[in-house]
């Protein structure tokens, strides 16, 4: 009955939606398809409910798999049809892996013939700007596959290190020049104002160790993020391949990259470090995490939602005023991700209906209640860092069977002790009942003669 609902719920959803932007349309159906909102019970009476992909969810899920996020055209305006999101911020919140049963039609289970597929999420709040620290009310949270949210938080990472290197090499010319005797010290050039709060000692040595990493012995995270090989190898004569990708650590509070023994980064090389793993010219090499650990700092903001104005050095006063626009990581980020909004009192998404957006907004909150709830067991701790069901800190899903806990295994001993025990006392009492009715016989016997 759950399996039907949801597969009607999606089904209506793609209808009501067509008549709306493409963007809009894509989101949502593609979340639920690519998670397989709907569960199974097991077999086994001691194992728990597990996530599982039925029939229609896995056929919709290949539908929309090369689906493309819809980007902005350029130039375009908040009042075409897109939600304003300049009054708010990106903020992480949670990394974590979660198995489901693959769903796959004819039976075949998932990749390699396993029957567990691992989905890789990330949950990031929307906030109000400056108030990432708290972050209570008048807030979107959403849940993005990994690979998504590092490629555009790390391209977004990388252009402001581009722009803030490019701002310090010329202030630190510029102070050259002035120790030499060869500045112009009167105030009128272009970089003199925007000098002024630039340490350019600090900025020039971190501008300098990342352009040359690779000289110093480092390669960059950030191209480790999606799944590969791993090249040049030191694998100790074992003859093991090993790839790399991105994976959640700390318990989901951080990102890193992880060494794997399968090419979809699914299983987890054991006690295997990457550092001790990566050869360049140079000799060994070690990761450098400085995009990477920007993407998700605590109870700070990861960017604000506000498209940097292009500044062409023009100050005049009569030019026109320029209404803020929403940065591309935010929107792209937005249009990607499942949401969960109504329940927090998003009042951007209340504003996008206030502007005529009816049947989007009507549609988003009528499928709310199903990503709300699949975000909820996400974020809620039952899925340990491999992505399998964690119960009292024990394992209870393991690649592609059912194993169980150490309650679980007393349970089972208890059980059968006391079935034993039960079946010797039954045992007792009918050779008990048994011997009083054969003495019993014997008595009357002997009183009739």
């Amino acid at each position: 009955m759950r399996e039907s609902f949801i597969s009607c719920a999606l089904y209506q959803y793609f209808l009501t939606t067509n008549q709306t932007k493409n963007n809009m349309k894509l989101s949502l159906i593609s979340f639920l398809a690519a998670t397989g909102y709907a569960t199974a019970a097991s077999s086994n009476p001691f194992a728990p409910k597990v996530s599982a992909n039925n029939a229609d969810s896995a056929y919709t899920a290949k539908l929309v798999r090369g689906a493309k996020v819809m980007r902005s055209l350029e130039g375009q305006q908040q009042a075409d049809g897109e939600i304003d999101l300049t009054n708010y911020s990106i903020k992480f919140e949670k990394c974590q892996f979660v198995k489901e049963f693959a769903g796959e039609e004819g039976g075949e289970g998932g990749e390699g013939g396993n029957f567990l597929n691992l989905k890789r999420f990330v949950i990031f709040r929307l906030c109000p700007n400056n108030s990432c620290g708290s972050c209570n009310y008048d807030f979107g949270e959403y849940l993005i596959d990994l690979e998504t949210y590092l490629q555009a938080t790390t391209e977004y990472v990388e252009q402001k290190q581009e722009a803030m290197c490019e701002t310090c090499n010329e202030c630190y010319q510029q102070a050259y020049n002035q120790n030499n005797g060869d500045g112009n010290n009167d105030g009128n050039n272009d970089n003199y104002y925007k000098c002024q709060n630039i340490d350019t000692s600090s900025c020039y040595e971190e501008c300098q160790n990342i352009e040359n990493m690779e000289e110093n012995g480092y390669l960059d995270a950030s191209e480790f993020i999606e799944c590969g090989q791993l090249e040049n190898q030191n694998n100790n004569g074992n003859g093991v391949q090993y790839y790399a990708g991105a994976m959640c650590a700390s318990q989901g509070s951080r990102i890193k990259i992880g060494v794997f023994t399968d090419e979809q980064c699914s299983v987890l090389a054991e006690n295997m470090d990457i550092d001790s793993m990566l050869y360049g010219d140079n000799g060994a090499m070690k990761l450098s995490y400085h995009k990477i650990k920007s993407v998700f700092p605590e109870s700070e903001c990861v960017a604000s939602c506000v498209a940097e104005q292009e500044n062409d050095g023009n100050q005049d006063n009569n030019n026109q005023y320029q209404a803020a626009q929403t940065a591309e990581i935010c929107q792209n980020l937005y249009e990607a991700a499942g949401k969960c909004e109504s329940i927090h009192g998003f009042s951007a998404m209340k504003s996008y209906n206030n502007n005529g957006n009816y049947q989007a907004y009507n549609n988003q909150v009528r499928n709310e209640e199903a990503v709300c709830n699949y975000m909820s067991n996400v974020a809620s701790g039952i899925y340990d860092m491999s992505g399998e069901i964690s119960i009292s800190g024990g394992r209870s899903i393991t690649g592609g069977g059912a194993a169980t806990t150490g309650g679980q295994k007393f349970a089972l001993t208890f059980f059968i002790l006391g079935s034993i025990g039960l079946a010797g006392y039954a045992a007792m009492l009918h050779q008990q009942l048994t011997k009083g009715a054969k003495s019993t016989l014997a008595q009357q016997g002997g009183a009739m003669a």
